[in-house]
């Protein structure tokens, strides 16, 4: 079968390389004999009642001197596209939001955007793993300074993150009597007007934050550990973390399970679940990373697997 692929994404010059997740989906639907099309995220708009693109046509290589070739932009409606990938980094702000609208006007025409523009909007990354208390660590989500000093003050060793943030930026740990506490707390919430996540530090961190994909609800049975340079929280490779690609344990497995069905049932084909020991932390719903990396290691074609399912779902639209 023969499907067009539209691909939101942030610019295609400045991606790396070696690790980016979007370029080996790229790849596996080239491969396929699908034809790609690039659009970046102010290239769409909404044309009367038409959802459109100034997109190009996109050839993608595996050949780090030359990785893509881009013909020259044309209008296309984005009804025409089979498979719409929305892969637009953070930030989640209005103009992310905007760009879901207008992705879902296409969803209207029948096309499959990936993932569910309605989820991406409803399911911040922080706040979405809070649906699953049994699998969480205590945690606590608020803008009132006084019941985040609580919080620390039971815990006495907190990670403290705003709930629109990517990569591990802006991620503060306080330990006991940390003089820094209120500067912290002033920062995050902007002296109280902005509503932020505190977790319980888990030290289990020094083992990796376990980065799980999900396709379609289900896992793959390899994680990357991404493991803190010495001295640090964070885990995230772009906050310097090193990678470990490793199987799933049984409770990383049964935290999928609890997961999965609710990914599945909101349109979520492709997420990634960050879990630190026996604890999930986030799920990152709007471009999951840790693809490339997983795939080197483990001989796997998570791609190819992912764009299996999409295909299964284009082939059982109705026809017109």
């Amino acid at each position: 079968m023969s499907l067009k692929l539209g691909v939101v994404m942030d610019p295609i010059s400045s991606i790396n390389y070696k690790k980016d997740t979007t370029l080996g989906l790229l790849w596996a639907a080239q491969d396929r004999g699908w034809s790609l099309f690039y659009i970046e995220p102010d290239g769409l708009y909404l044309s009367g009642e038409e959802p459109m693109a100034r997109a190009q046509s996109l050839t993608v290589y595996r050949d780090a001197s030359q990785w893509y070739a881009l013909k020259e932009p044309q209008e296309l409606s984005l009804g025409d596209l089979d498979i719409c990938l929305m892969r637009k980094d953070p930030p989640f702000d209005l103009e992310y939001i905007y760009a879901t609208y207008l992705l879902e006007r296409a969803e209207q025409r029948g096309t499959l955007v990936v993932n569910r523009c309605q989820s991406l909007r409803d399911c911040n990354e922080k706040l979405f793993a809070t649906e699953f208390p049994d699998c969480c660590p205590p945690l606590l989500v608020s803008r009132d300074m006084a019941k985040l000093r609580a919080f620390h003050s039971e815990h006495e060793d907190v990670i403290f993150k705003p709930l629109d943030g990517m990569g591990g930026s802006a991620i503060f740990r306080a330990r006991k009597d940390d003089p820094n506490l209120s500067v912290i707390l002033e920062t995050l919430t902007r002296s109280g007007v902005q509503t932020i996540m505190a977790q319980r530090y888990l030290p289990a961190i020094s083992d990796g934050d376990k980065r799980i994909l999900m396709i379609d609800g289900e896992p793959v049975p390899f994680s990357l550990a991404r493991i803190p340079l010495a001295g640090e929280s964070r885990g995230n490779l772009a906050a310097g973390g090193s990678g470990r690609v490793q199987p799933l344990s049984d409770h990383d497995r049964w935290i999928a399970e609890q997961v999965g069905p609710a990914l599945k049932a909101r349109g979520l084909f492709f997420v990634g679940l960050d879990v630190i020991g026996n604890y999930l932390t986030e799920i990152n719903v709007t471009s999951p990373t840790c693809l490339r990396e997983i795939e080197a290691e483990s001989g796997l074609d998570i791609a190819g697997q992912l764009l299996d399912v999409v295909q299964a779902h284009v082939a059982k639209r109705p026809s017109t």
